[in-house]
């Protein structure tokens, strides 16, 4: 699998938060051609669910339906993708053989969909879709939940349409309106949760490696890691290529964190931040 133009368009012009925010509109999009063929129901993004700890869970997209609702993790990578429900990481190899590892999606999920319920109440169902763009390959990808879908963008229809039937009418208009406005309050949230969503994720990987959240790749045999805020940890480079940034190719400064709970403490930080974000631990 070699990239195409548009694949080298994203990766050279536009920045990997840009990336990722397209992913997602492009799964809101095929959500419009659902509710065209008769589908109906009402879609939310970037939705900051509460945690009990104070933290935040981002949540890509939902669709709510008389059927409950669909949430979707978007992942807007390029390359062979290959992964296994049961595993933490999960690889996306790149067609010059560069390696990466992210975050198990479904388990990404998972926890989003735990506080989703958390926040609507249990009797609301939940259907779990992870869609990955159309410029990747799902070579093998092992899922044994019968509740859990793991797709390509351009089968959101069928997928959709298949939970569809099979699964009972469930909530009323009344009802889908009102967890449409329950959630709505989430998304409309000021900078500084934004904020603070990232930099507890970036403490998050700094003391205990890849968890859950928006960052979702690690540095895997000196691969460039793509399309996410990155935290590498575990796999360090002790090269002197490790001066490079491994995701943009800028420069590694060395920098004092002035706040969170590694305040005073060193580490290495892309040269182009706030654009990229990667963090090397010291």
């Amino acid at each position: 699998m070699s990239k195409g133009w548009m694949d080298k368009i994203l990766d050279n012009i536009f920045d990997d938060e840009w990336v990722g925010k397209r992913g997602e509109k492009l799964t809101e999009r095929e959500l419009k051609f659902v509710q065209l063929f008769g589908r109906k129901g009402k879609t939310l993004k970037n939705i900051y669910l509460p945690k009990e700890n104070g933290e935040t869970s981002e949540v890509d997209v939902v669709f709510i339906t008389q059927k409950g609702i669909f949430v979707f993790e978007s992942k807007n990578f390029s390359g062979w993708i290959f992964g296994d429900e049961k595993n933490r990481n999960w690889t996306a190899s790149l067609p010059n053989g560069q390696k990466n590892q992210f975050y198990n999606p479904v388990m990404q999920n998972k926890t989003h969909m735990k506080w989703m319920r958390n926040f609507i109440g249990e009797d609301v169902p939940l259907f779990s879709i992870i869609v990955f763009s159309e410029r990747c390959e799902l070579k093998k990808v092992t899922i044994y939940s019968e509740d859990v879908k793991v797709i390509k963008r351009d089968y959101t229809y069928a997928t959709v349409r298949a939970i569809w039937e099979k699964n009972p009418d469930t909530l009323s208009d009344e009802r889908i309106n009102e967890l449409y406005e329950k959630l709505k309050t989430l998304t409309n949230v000021d900078a500084s949760v934004k904020a603070a969503h990232i930099e507890n994720i970036e403490n998050k990987y700094k003391n205990e490696g890849v968890r859950e959240g928006n960052t979702d790749y690690i540095d895997v045999a000196k691969s460039k890691p793509a399309l996410e805020d990155n935290v590498s940890s575990d796999a360090d480079i002790n090269t002197s290529e490790s001066m490079i940034c491994p995701k943009c190719g800028s420069k590694l400064v060395l920098r004092t964190a002035k706040k969170g709970n590694n305040v005073g403490n060193q580490f290495y930080g892309c040269s182009s931040y706030p654009k990229c974000r990667f963090i090397k631990t010291i």
